[in-house]
């Protein structure tokens, strides 16, 4: 097999190197997953709830070490700490809430009848996780999994390869037994042959929507559940009655931080007319305070790109919308860390429309457009006119509006105020190109469970 190569965006140096498993070996690992499941699923609830607790306060004690490797693998730079506070905060309300959730929910008890409903585990969970928060998307299919009486084999991508790996060393050292969640690295055509095979009771995938859309053809006709997260280009909306400094604070960051590369990163703004022209000035200035850099320099406070072939993506977007009449507010040449290559300099653009690429397809870099509109009506359909639909953030000082507004926005998640943020008692999900599944808040265990009804009857 021809070995996965980590590069790192530091200084594009293979910082890991591991071979993938063979068909032969991978169908073994799956095997002996299916054969541990049985024996976990028998144990108490509270025995695996303070089990999978114990692994992610073993995870927690690698702190130092994870934060330099996340450095080195996708570019986060060390000053920001790693993801600790996502990933105590998930499976903190995660266990918090198994109980009541996994409990059966009964119809009738009486003297001839018992009927209830309970939720069974669907075996073998395959996460298939993404580079850019590495820790926190597994955590959010890992913790459920387990805890409901699941088995867990983890493909982490190419990128950050040892994420899986630590993660695997701190479960196991907790008490998790080995074959129950297993850390593979394997190629596509094996993924794809395995997912064919009805390997798995249910799939999470968090990827492009190609990768998506791979996952489904091989699944087609296996009947197994899929948790699609597929990207977005999220939307944040500016209204007249918004705090303009709040607002300029978080969907810039929300647009920037992680050097753009979050699912619901904000990756275009829209903002009303009376407000537009003094949003812009203090993006701009807001985006210019940003400093490039080696991510284990203490000043920087924006990396590289995870890859250099993730910025030219970036870079093609704006060259064309410049081509097609967009203006840039930042000059490239005040962030001389940038070197054509991983590291990449934050970009406001103007003048956009639609039309643009940059306004239509997913960016997953620091750079966001923003656009003038008149009105509610005027914004609901530019947000609305995406192929994606994860999140949206409305900016005003009015539940009731926001509220009405977004029951008008083909999205996931409607936030008020805020952007770029998981809340673990609320669903995370998406429509359209974004995908399909639940992730996060009670609905997140009935992913990885299956309803199961009893009905008995005394004669």
């Amino acid at each position: 097999m021809k070995p996965i190569q980590l590069i790192s965006p530091v200084d594009g140096s293979v910082y890991a190197e591991r071979t993938p498993l063979t068909l032969e070996a991978a169908t073994e690992a799956v095997a002996r997953a299916k054969a541990a499941q049985k024996a976990w699923a028998a144990r108490p609830l509270a025995e695996r709830i303070a089990l999978v607790k114990a692994g992610v306060a073993k995870l927690n004690e690698m702190k130092d070490v994870i934060v330099e490797e996340l450095a080195w693998q996708m570019g986060r730079p060390t000053r920001f700490g790693g993801e600790f506070g996502g990933v105590n905060a998930r499976t903190d309300y995660m266990s918090e809430i198994a109980e009541k959730t996994l409990s059966p929910t009964m119809v009738e008890d009486g003297p001839a009848f018992r009927r209830y409903l309970a939720r069974e585990p669907v075996g073998v969970v395959f996460i298939i996780a993404p580079w850019n928060y590495p820790y926190l998307t597994t955590i959010n299919t890992l913790v459920p999994a387990l805890i409901a009486g699941n088995s867990v084999v983890l493909k982490h991508a190419s990128q950050t390869l040892l994420v899986g790996e630590r993660l695997a060393e701190a479960f196991h050292a907790a008490g998790i037994p080995a074959d129950v969640f297993q850390n593979v690295v394997l190629d596509h055509a094996t993924t794809e042959t395995l997912i064919g095979a009805r390997s798995f009771g249910f799939i999470n995938f968090t990827g492009s929507v190609a990768g998506g859309a791979a996952i489904e053809r091989a699944a087609a006709g296996t009947f197994t559940g899929l948790g699609l997260e597929l990207g977005g280009k999220d939307p944040g909306y500016v209204r007249a009655d918004a705090n303009l400094d709040a607002a300029v604070d978080t969907l810039m960051d929300g647009a920037l931080y992680n050097a753009g590369q979050c699912c619901c990163g904000i990756e275009r703004i829209y903002v009303h007319e009376s407000l537009y022209d003094a949003f812009v000035e203090k993006a701009v200035a807001w985006a210019k305070a940003l400093k490039l850099g080696n991510p284990f320099d203490a000043d920087s406070t924006l990396g590289p790109m995870a890859n250099k072939r993730f910025a030219k993506v970036v870079r093609d977007q704006i060259a064309e919308a410049v081509a097609a009449g967009a203006k840039p507010l930042i000059d490239p040449k005040d962030f001389p860390a940038d070197d054509g290559g991983a590291y990449l300099a934050p970009q406001v653009l103007v003048n956009v429309d639609h039309s643009m690429r940059v306004m239509m397809e997913e960016s997953f870099g620091p750079v966001v457009g923003i656009m003038k509109v008149k009105d509610d009506e005027e914004a609901i359909a530019l947000m609305n006119d995406s192929p994606y639909g994860l999140t949206a953030s409305i900016w005003t000082n009015d539940y009731d509006t926001a509220a009405a507004i977004g029951a008008r926005i083909e999205t996931g998640t409607i936030f008020m105020n805020r952007a770029d943020y998981l809340d673990p008692a609320l669903c995370w999900t998406g429509c359209k190109d974004t995908g399909r599944g639940t992730s996060l808040s009670y609905l997140g265990f009935h992913s990885v469970t299956r309803p199961k009804s009893y009905h008995l009857k005394k004669v």
